[in-house]
């Protein structure tokens, strides 16, 4: 008789384990109305400053899920952990955002001499996360992406336990983390290539640099797959977000078809635009009176 009576609870109790993820999803972390500092070096300046920047790309990709956040850049070229301490409370904390996210590590290791050693960046980047998480903030932090996009190369190497000290940091402070170190390792594809895949210089991103930044992170915020691929798609054909030649501008979908059929005759996209120029003057020029 128990096992009889202990059935429908069995069975409610199953139900219930696999109704509950669908219906009681988390929502994400970040809400409409509230501001998003993004405090960073000059991949953070560059994904603000830029129409395919990763810092757009997360603000847009929030409002295509009908989430309305508001921008506070915060990145500065050459920055390291000992500069962004120094600025935190005039760029961060004075703007009173509800969220931060932290960029920092490919300087402090790329710079070399010049750069911050292991020890100081922990010290560095802890009392960032104490001092924002003391005045109210959220705190989201970045590992630092590759540097030339080899991870056999010494900088790399050496970026390592920065990274390792990163993650280890978001968890003791409970802090989100976008693993972007571990999805740049995962995107890049073996096998020789005429052109960067994720960088225009081996650090700086392209714009699927950027779009691979600003996936991770909204991933993060714990958008769901179906959230990401409205991200996406919005990104994908958003008009004018791409520039290539100096003045062409393209959505991150042309970019994209460009990219591929430049890999396919074995050259570049720079190049391929500069061929294409070329016969398209010579085209015009045969024409002319």
């Amino acid at each position: 008789m128990k096992l009889f009576t202990m059935l429908p609870v069995l069975f409610l109790s199953l139900c219930g384990a696999i109704l509950v993820p669908a219906e009681c999803r988390a929502e994400p972390a970040v809400k409409t109305g509230e501001k998003i500092a993004f405090l960073g070096d000059s991949i953070t300046q560059g994904g603000a400053n830029n129409a395919s920047g990763y810092v757009r790309l997360v603000i847009s990709g929030l409002e295509a899920n009908g989430i309305k956040a508001t921008m506070i850049p915060a990145g500065i070229s050459g920055h390291k952990s000992n500069q962004m301490l120094e600025r935190l409370d005039k760029d961060v904390i004075s703007k009173k955002p509800d969220w931060m996210t932290l960029s920092c590590g490919v300087n402090d290791v790329w710079h070399g001499a010049n750069g911050v050693p292991l020890d100081a960046y922990k010290k560095n980047i802890t009392a960032i996360v104490d001092r924002a998480q003391a005045a109210g903030i959220k705190v989201m932090i970045l590992t630092a992406t590759m540097i030339r996009e080899d991870a056999t190369n010494s900088e790399n190497q050496q970026l390592a336990p920065y990274n390792t000290f990163l993650r280890t940091l978001a968890a003791e402070k409970k802090c989100l983390l976008a693993d972007l170190d571990a999805d740049m390792h995962a995107a890049l594809k073996p096998g020789p290539h005429h052109d960067h895949q994720l960088t225009s210089d081996g650090v700086h991103m392209n714009p699927l640099g950027d779009r691979m930044m600003a996936r991770g992170i909204l991933k993060a915020f714990g958008l769901s797959d179906s959230e990401l691929k409205t991200a996406n798609d919005f990104w994908l054909n958003a008009p004018n977000t791409c520039e290539v030649g100096g003045k062409t501008k393209l959505t991150l979908r042309q970019y994209e078809q460009l990219r591929q059929l430049a890999a396919a005759r074995g050259s570049s996209v720079g190049n391929l635009m500069q061929d294409e120029t070329a016969k398209a003057i010579d085209t015009l020029l045969k024409t002319a009176p």
